[in-house]
């Protein structure tokens, strides 16, 4: 029994018991030998076949190693019932079955980490793990800046650093930090020898530097310097001035790559002071529909003049501070250290966006300008990254390094989705689960419908489109929040009250999200709780599951969550390892969950 203690009373529940769920024991008595309770290997290869679809892509031979993996596991165990044929007693008891399915050898998505996709294409067919405002630890307005989140970004997995350099004090030296704002700094070589030695810790693929310079052509030459000493023969120097197309990143495997503007001026930048709030783990997440897309023709013309006229209003700023601050004798090998040109904007859309065939490019785009642009010019922007790279960023009106929807971007073909890595929340959930596949390397391959430039079948993920898959989701059961929190932390007087929800990001058609029933006072629910999403783009689809404990009084509290990219789901029944509000595993919490798709 487990005792709660209520004023002077005691409040008694049923003991915590780990047996499967009445659904996963029937899936067992399925398959167990008539009358001995266990389920002998012969059993345990149909199982494997025609439940977990193993020897769908592997063949036999990869089905009898799973197969002799299960029953090596639960004989370490000691959950392997001994004995001569099955029918005489030997086999996997139901016991052993369940711990084989719970363990991590049994995940949702390959335990053997491994890059499978082709990586010889160039850059701009991948989706990057993109960081914004790298070296932050906290908000974008009065948090320290300090080479320990670089760090973390790239144990992670992330392939893009951002780095604003500015002049110190004395203007004699170069500091990272968020310009106009209470941020401390922290000093660029601290950075660079960070990102030196942690750049290949968790991918061997290329790590690009992307830099905000504000710098003086005195200070653009220190910063080559450091740069080249730093790096040496890990930075990637182009051949040519203009590249007709990206390298690959085998090709740049082991590189670090500068991008940023070819040094003209430096000018001052503004920050908007206004708060962006969201809860504790983030806003639900929707569809992502700009208003703008039920506009009428009317409408949408007054909104592209409306940020026409807003863009030429920055320019004119812009060109007034460079007026003032026009640098001469630009330093020549700083300009030969950017691999990667950043175009600066014409504030012109249809010239931003357009294609040069002998000059590929980057271009950076706010958040709040890339809402705007995918109303007029969603074709001209899958067309732009189908052979340049477009980086969006969060706008500076996230103080709280809050994030916005990824999706909006990877839709439309946008390989560097920026996000603020410090700014957990649902939002990073996605960007986090996206860059779980492939293996973890930082690299995603583009769908080959965003790759497609017949101007007839070009993709418009606004579309309605016809459903290629159903994705069936069952919630068996979860375990583990009894070893990781205490007892009384998400109920004082009794066992939690545990949900899960469950459900699809992706194309506006695919976005929606299911909910179980709560479970009352039990560490270990059992929902056996059956979904179907329907799938027009399950190449752009990621499988969303949280779970949350029930609250009558107060807000509902946090029980993990994962994020998962349905292309790479294993069929059949699977271990899913949830997540804290961070996205760092919880040591012990997990579901048992089944995918099938039909």
């Amino acid at each position: 029994m487990t005792t709660y203690r209520v004023c002077c009373f005691l409040r008694r529940f049923r003991a915590a018991s780990n047996e499967p769920s009445e659904e996963l024991g029937d899936v067992f008595q399925a398959y167990a030998d008539g009358g001995g309770g266990v389920m002998g290997e012969e059993a345990l290869r149909r199982f494997l076949r025609e439940v977990q679809g193993e020897a769908a892509g592997g063949g036999d031979d990869e089905l009898e190693a799973t197969a002799r993996e299960v029953m090596a596991f639960a004989a370490e165990q000691r959950l392997l019932r001994k004995g001569g044929a099955a029918a005489a007693g030997g086999g996997l008891t139901v016991e052993g079955f369940h711990r084989w399915l719970c363990s991590d050898a049994n995940a949702a998505l390959d335990p053997q980490k491994r890059v499978y996709q082709d990586m010889g294409l160039p850059l701009s067919h991948y989706f990057i793990y993109t960081g914004h405002n790298s070296y932050l630890t906290g908000n974008q307005l009065s948090s320290g800046c300090s080479e320990v989140p670089i760090v973390k970004a790239l144990h992670d997995g992330v392939r893009v650093i951002e780095l604003d350099l500015w002049p110190n004090a004395a203007k004699d030296a170069v500091e990272v930090l968020h310009g106009r704002t209470l941020t401390s700094p922290v000093g660029l070589m601290k950075c660079l020898e960070a990102i030196r030695e942690h750049a290949f810790v968790a991918s061997p693929y290329p790590v690009i530097l992307t830099l905000e310079d504000h710098l003086t052509p005195d200070l653009q030459s220190k910063v080559a310097k450091m740069i080249k000493e730093t790096f040496g023969d890990m930075l990637y120097v182009s051949e040519t001035e203009n590249m007709a197309e990206f390298p690959s990143p085998d090709e740049l495997k082991g590189k670090i790559i500068v991008s940023t503007k070819p040094p003209k001026e430096y000018l001052q930048t503004k920050n908007d002071a206004d708060a962006d709030e969201a809860g504790v783990w983030g806003e639900e997440i929707t569809d992502d529909k700009v208003a703008a897309t039920a506009m009428t023709t009317e409408e949408k013309c007054a909104a592209a003049e409306e940020a026409v006229a807003a863009a030429a209003v920055d320019e004119e700023m812009q060109e007034a501070e460079t007026d003032k601050k026009t640098q001469h004798g630009v330093d020549n090998e700083y300009r030969r250290l950017i691999a990667i040109p950043l175009t600066r904007r014409k504030h012109d859309m249809d010239q931003d966006l357009k294609v040069d065939p002998d000059m590929v490019t980057r271009l950076s785009l706010g958040e709040k300008a890339y809402e705007k642009a995918i109303v007029t010019h969603g074709a001209h922007i899958i067309r732009f990254t189908q052979w340049n790279l477009l980086r969006i960023f969060p706008r500076s009106t996230r103080i709280t390094s809050s994030n916005y929807n990824p999706l909006m971007g990877w839709r439309y073909g946008v390989q560097m989705v920026a996000a603020n890595m410090q700014g957990h929340g649902r939002k990073l959930w996605l960007t986090q689960g996206m860059f779980r596949a492939n293996g973890g390397c930082g690299y995603v391959k583009k769908p080959d419908i965003l790759m497609n430039n017949d101007p007839d079948k070009l993709f418009d993920p606004t579309s309605k489109l016809p459903v290629k898959t159903r994705l069936k989701v069952t919630v068996y059961m979860g375990d583990g929040w009894r070893f990781d929190f205490r007892k009384t932390h998400f109920d004082k007087c009794s066992p939690p009250d545990f949900y899960a929800r469950v459900g699809i990001a992706g194309v506006e058609a695919d976005t929606r999200m299911e909910q179980t029933k709560v479970k009352m006072d039990t560490w270990i629910p059992a929902w056996d709780h059956e979904f179907e999403f329907p799938l027009s783009v399950p190449e752009l689809a990621l499988l969303r599951v949280e779970v949350h404990e029930s609250d009558n009084h107060q807000k509902d509290d946090f029980g993990g969550q994962t994020c998962l990219p349905v292309w790479e789901l294993r069929r059949g029944i699977r271990s899913v390892r949830l997540c804290d509000h961070r996205g760092e595993p919880l040591r012990s919490v997990k579901l048992l969950m089944r995918f099938d798709f039909t």
